[in-house]
């Protein structure tokens, strides 16, 4: 099936089409990540392309736009590979204090949602999936030997890490009636389907996307049509974005952002399993095992805020970070630059290993700014002049150093 371009006179028809799109996310009740791959499966790899009615690229997004699917079971393969190196163990290098291995009572709970999906950031990861309506859903982050699950049952929501026997509990008050008393909100949702990613891409369709219909595919033994999102603009570090969507029910099966540089892809999440009828009841039941350390969210929140802020500060193992202000953007689209304050001078010092460690990771840099040192991944660079200033975003080295001249 040949690419169908969208036409610029229909921008307003897209922007319209992934307002909708947004409403219509498989919600996990989980925290936010703006991550999740390796390029593990190769793209879009199925038995083969599936013959199916031509579709623009409009109506295809309109179609993910009227999605509802409301129950589904499944298996998703979720892979990320930002390039960034092994820290060998010099992640505590950064802690507040320069904390070394091993935990203490005052380190909240392993089970924390907020903390223990992050892993998702790095990795390949294979997730199981459920949901049933609005207010039953179910993610559980397999391991070798072990299992990480966050469960939501109505006002109820449970956390579990098998590996350390701990559990965290919470209540969803979100969908509390007005005049009614409101505790600690469920974690917010973190894009970890397909569908997910999917629609905060969409939000990113406007003048400055090309957005195309390329084929179709198979994925997870269903037919797909493949939406490629790209961007116009020269100076992305992003290449493309594409969509394998469902052709009956419309929900993306596959989400693959692919960088300029090429090679690997940076996220590919896709559908291995998936079963769109309602999930047995038992599926969202949960009771902590016998002995296993149960966390209550509002409890910790309450020691945190106990805390004195000095204790707080992540600023404490990486000086000159603290309180960056007046956070500002530059440019538009998929070349937009954040740019703030860090209120120091220049990149934030570390001592020992993990200042060896920071410096091998910059490139040094100067220009009408002066000089700086831009720090770089696969998708995301971020220059800090030495006088304190941070210009950061999916945009190249070139991009960020003319942004800085440009400000002087």
């Amino acid at each position: 099936m040949a690419p169908y371009e969208s036409d610029d006179d229909t921008n307003e028809e897209l922007r319209t089409g992934r307002r909708k799109a947004a409403r219509y996310v498989v919600p996990v009740a989980v925290m936010g990540l703006a991550a999740a791959t390796i390029g593990l499966v190769p793209a879009f790899a199925g038995s083969g392309d599936p013959d199916l009615p031509e579709i623009t690229a409009e109506q295809l997004i309109e179609k993910i736009a009227a999605s509802d699917v409301q129950q589904l079971s499944g298996t998703v393969k979720v892979s990320t590979n930002l390039g960034l190196p092994d820290l060998g163990g010099l992640e505590s290098s950064f802690a507040p204090g320069g904390g070394g291995a091993g935990g203490s009572d005052d380190e909240g709970s392993s089970a924390d949602p907020s903390t223990k999906l992050m892993e998702l950031a790095s990795g390949t990861h294979t997730l199981r999936v459920a949901a049933d309506g609005p207010d039953k859903h179910k993610v559980s982050l397999l391991d070798k030997a072990a299992e990480y699950s966050l469960i939501h049952n109505g006002d109820e929501v449970w956390a579990y890490d098998s590996a350390s026997n701990e559990a965290f509990h919470m209540k969803d008050a979100s969908g509390a009636a007005e005049g009614e008393d409101k505790k600690e909100e469920a974690p917010k949702d973190v894009p970890t389907t397909p569908k997910e990613m999917a629609d905060e891409a969409l939000k990113a369709v406007d003048d400055t996307t090309s957005v195309t219909v390329d084929g179709t595919a198979q994925v997870a033994g269903r037919d797909a049509y493949k939406l490629v999102i790209k961007p116009k603009q020269s100076g992305s570090t992003i290449g493309q974005i594409s969509i394998a969507v469902d052709s009956k029910t419309g929900m993306p099966l596959k989400f693959t952002l692919s960088p300029a540089s090429g090679g690997a892809a940076v996220v590919d999440a896709g559908f291995t399993k998936v079963d769109f009828s309602k999930p047995d009841a038992s599926t969202f039941d949960f009771s902590p095992p016998k002995g296993a350390k149960v966390t209550e969210g509002d409890e910790m929140k309450a020691e945190d805020q106990a805390r004195p802020k000095a204790e707080e500060d992540l600023g404490q193992g990486l000086e000159g970070f603290e309180g960056f202000e007046g956070l500002k953007t530059i440019g538009e689209g998929w070349t937009t630059i954040a740019r703030f304050d860090t209120g120091g001078e220049g990149v934030p010092s570390a001592s020992g290993d993990a200042g060896s460690f920071l410096d091998s990771l910059g490139t040094k840099v100067s220009g009408k700014f002066g000089s700086g040192t831009v720090f770089s991944t696969r998708l995301v660079n971020a220059l800090i002049t030495d006088d304190g200033q941070v210009y950061a975003g999916a945009v190249t080295k070139d991009a960020l150093v003319k942004a800085a001249n440009a400000a002087k």
